[in-house]
């Protein structure tokens, strides 16, 4: 079930993009018309989508860094998270 899920959110990747944009574009006109920026404890809470972007940079960080980590090679190349295809051949 959940592969087909998958295959049809990517045959609509377009559609999925385009989605996340409408969703975060709402996210930020919350925050822009009915979050109460009065009471905010440092500066940066004062911007208009601040939190809807750093949570968004937040996600991106995640991802980036656990790519990273997938593709480090330790102790000599022994361990890997992300093996090689053959590497069972050998």
């Amino acid at each position: 079930m959940i592969v087909k899920l998958i295959d049809f959110l990517r045959d609509r990747l377009t559609s999925v993009i385009r989605l996340c944009c409408v969703a975060l574009a709402l996210v930020v006109a919350w925050d822009v018309f009915f979050v109460d920026k009065h009471h905010a404890h440092t500066w940066p809470e004062h911007l208009w989508g601040f939190w809807a972007f750093f949570g968004f940079g937040a996600c991106v960080v995640i991802i980036l860094v656990s790519k990273w980590i997938g593709h480090c090679h330790w102790f000599g190349g022994k361990f890997t998270i992300m093996a090689p295809e053959d590497y069972y051949d050998k």
